[in-house]
């Protein structure tokens, strides 16, 4: 599930939180990191699990004209395409998000009244009402339709995004890598499916976990031996200047740089760049640029730095 970049933010984070809470130890940041993973994974289920919900909602939606005083013709012979969604019925009643959400205790039980204004929303959207009103019938128009919806509105509605933002600050940025994956979720069901196939949480167990790990703990203990290289580095600048998450930023590409000999330092310095870009100043890629370049040069001459298969670099 988790690709290497987001591994990196993952640990940026806490990292950034740890340096800033003068009275957190190691040990609470290494729990930190590990629940924010876990909380991804929830929000990958909890997303995968409201697109079930909303069958329901739909259900409701379909009884309540019936009972109408007065139902319309339409109140009595309701479109049900939505309801028989086949993609959307192997979601419901898939064992394996059952088993996940019980054992991590998620739900949307409390938050009905979302799940229907959400609903509400979507009725009123284009998608949803070119799939109501195309009268192709078959599997992989469903999914297609499925997934259209999903990415282009529902996980678009403000108020779900308000209540992403509300439950947890780092599900703002998870959510473009959720969906990414609940994408590729639903485009794994086929016409014989009777389960859902879940995504993993790591994509190769063994190297992802110990990339997460080492880069956390090496960035930590080398921290005052690459102070001071930092230092040394950013000409005209005393380390207490340098931006915090700038600082950051800088001690893990050197971390990575040292300790995964395979890694290209393009690669970790492309990436550290971006991030950035992304999370600091206005200036920060500029500045990460050049200090890396400085550091990577002495540090491959002096030794400090080496680089064995494909991470060798001219």
């Amino acid at each position: 599930m988790f690709n290497r970049r987001q591994l990196r933010i993952k640990v940026l984070h806490v990292l950034y939180a740890f340096h800033v809470d003068e009275g957190g130890s190691v040990t609470d940041a290494h729990k930190l990191l590990h629940d924010s993973l876990a909380k991804t994974y929830d929000l990958y289920l909890l997303l995968l699990m409201l697109i079930g919900e909303f069958q329901d909602a739909a259900i409701e939606r379909i009884e309540a004209g019936r009972m109408k005083k007065q139902p319309t013709p339409e109140d009595l012979h309701p479109n049900t395409k939505f309801v028989n969604n086949k993609p959307l019925r192997v979601i419901i009643k898939s064992k394996s998000i059952a088993k996940e959400a019980a054992n991590r205790k998620l739900g949307w039980g409390q938050e009905q009244d979302l799940v229907k204004k959400l609903f509400k929303s979507l009725v009123a959207s284009e998608e949803y009402s070119a799939y109501m009103e195309n009268k192709e019938r078959n599997f992989q128009h469903d999914r297609e339709s499925l997934n259209r919806m999903f990415r282009k509105h529902i996980v678009n509605d403000e108020d779900l995004q308000d209540w992403i933002e509300e439950k947890s600050i780092l599900w703002s940025d998870d959510l473009d890598l959720v969906c990414s994956i609940i994408l590729k979720t639903v485009k794994t069901i086929d016409e014989d499916s009777d389960d859902l196939l879940l995504s993993g949480m790591w994509k190769e167990e063994g190297d992802d976990r110990q990339f997460l790990e080492d880069l956390f703990s090496k960035t930590l203990d080398l921290s005052k031996e690459h102070d001071s290289r930092i230092e040394a580095a950013a000409s005209n600048w005393d380390i207490d200047r340098i931006a915090t998450m700038d600082l950051i930023l800088l001690r893990m590409a050197l971390a990575e740089a040292r300790t995964f000999e395979t890694i290209p330092l393009k690669v970790t310095m492309n990436e550290y760049i971006d991030l950035a870009k992304f999370y600091s100043t206005e200036k920060s890629g500029a500045f990460v640029n050049g200090v890396l370049d400085k550091l990577f040069t002495a540090m491959r001459e002096d030794g400090t730095i080496v680089k064995t298969g494909r991470g060798l670099i001219e």
